[in-house]
């Protein structure tokens, strides 16, 4: 691991300030930090409320912190004091990107809106992730990951495979909005390079999120009047499912006419290859609900292996389902490294998922551990021209 500033990367030399917590901000951040930039963390007194969620082996670095705060350096200032908003808007000063996931007025009454820091750093990014867009009546309202899910669409499609509302198992929400964030970002940090200009870039979760449900379900709603049904057949039947093996668990996902001609011979049912529902792709997606009705009885007879044997055969899309807690131990994903192992200057050895792009550019590697709090303010407040006396003042909570 490397330490310091500026680091290796395609993002090496890019200031950003993080005013972000929970989860999709400070992914997008970490993204960023992954990618070269200098991401300072800026927190309150006490911490942002990710380093405060259990496992942790010590106060105020939790798990979801060692995932989400490497590649970042920390500073705590207190913004409702006069010195530590003077510093905020110092490190401004310095900076290209300042990422905000607080809300609104929250900004506005700490003197930190997009006007006022723009303001201060003209060619500033200024980027700000909310719940709602601000051109609309929700705009101000809060929003957490299960609230989005609910609100884009998302929790409603399980109403057409399971019967009921449901809310994925994972985050996605904020993950996926997290990944728009670091998106948006570079496409500015561009547009910055090529013009000099700043600007000012939100993405609402609940937009963000109802966008990316509609890449498939739009379906029918694309023409106007409606031509067709809503929604992606192929993955909105019940029927759409792992499937158990004489051993275990997988999916195979015979796709092309190949494909299908192919497993219906090794599952002993060739005849169906030439059923007038599935000879063609688009038959298939209209008769959704029978060909993936049919696999489970196809599939049942012949183990994980064999027919993993086959499929990659007949190169016909398949997997085994896999246990997330042991990953690693899947010959592929311990192959590629996925998964790495440090040793934390004060929590010893851990474990967490390396930014999974290969570039040229990006080496994927740890290039700053995940940091306590407020471990880099002395640093960083150096580095911006502030005296020992003002550090001490802001440090000791004298200001």
């Amino acid at each position: 691991m490397t330490e310091g500033y500026p680091a290796a990367g395609p993002l090496a030399g890019v200031r950003v300030i993080d005013l972000t917590d929970v989860v999709m901000g400070p992914l997008a951040m970490r993204m960023l930090g992954d990618f070269g930039a200098d991401v300072i963390y800026v927190e309150p007194p006490g911490g942002g409320v990710i380093r405060h969620y259990d496992p942790m082996k010590s106060e105020a670095m939790s798990a979801f912190s060692m995932g989400l705060n490497r590649n970042k350096r920390s500073i705590v200032l207190d913004l409702k004091s006069a010195a530590g908003h003077q510093a905020m808007i110092d490190l401004v000063a310095t900076a290209d990107v300042f990422a905000t996931s607080m809300r609104r007025g929250a900004l506005e009454r700490l003197g930190l809106s997009s006007e006022e820091l723009r303001g201060v750093k003209p060619d500033l990014i200024y980027c700000i992730a909310n719940g709602y867009g601000s051109d609309g009546p929700y705009a101000d309202k809060p929003a957490f990951d299960d609230v989005i899910q609910s609100v884009s669409g998302l929790a409603s499609m399980f109403e057409r495979t399971a019967g009921q509302p449901m809310l994925v198992p994972s985050i996605m929400a904020d993950k996926v909005c997290g990944i728009h964030i670091a998106a948006a970002i570079s496409a500015s940090l561009v547009r910055k390079a090529t013009t000099g200009l700043g600007d000012h870039v939100e993405v609402p979760m609940a937009e963000t999120m109802a966008a990316f449900n509609m890449v498939e379900h739009l379906g029918g709603r694309t023409y106007e009047p409606q031509h067709g049904d809503f929604s992606y057949a192929r993955v909105m039947t019940p029927n759409r499912k792992p499937r158990r093996t004489a051993d275990g668990w997988m999916v195979i996902l015979p796709y092309s006419d190949r494909n299908w001609r192919a497993f219906f011979t090794h599952a002993g049912r060739p005849e169906l290859a030439d059923d007038e529902r599935f000879v063609s792709g688009r038959s298939r997606i209209a008769h959704s609900d029978e060909i993936y009705g049919l696999l489970d009885d196809l599939v049942t007879a012949r183990t994980t292996q064999e027919w993993l044997d086959i499929c990659d055969a007949e190169s016909i899309p398949c997997a085994p389902v896999l246990d997330l807690e042991n990953i690693d131990a899947d010959e592929h994903f311990d192959a590629v490294g996925l998964l790495q192992v440090e040793e934390h200057p004060t929590e010893g050895m851990f474990r967490y998922a390396r930014d999974p792009i290969i570039m040229e550019s990006n080496t994927p590697v740890l290039k700053h551990y995940p940091p306590r709090l407020g471990s880099d303010t002395v640093q960083v407040l150096e580095e911006i021209g502030y005296t020992s006396i003002q550090i001490d003042a802001i440090t000791e909570g004298k200001a």
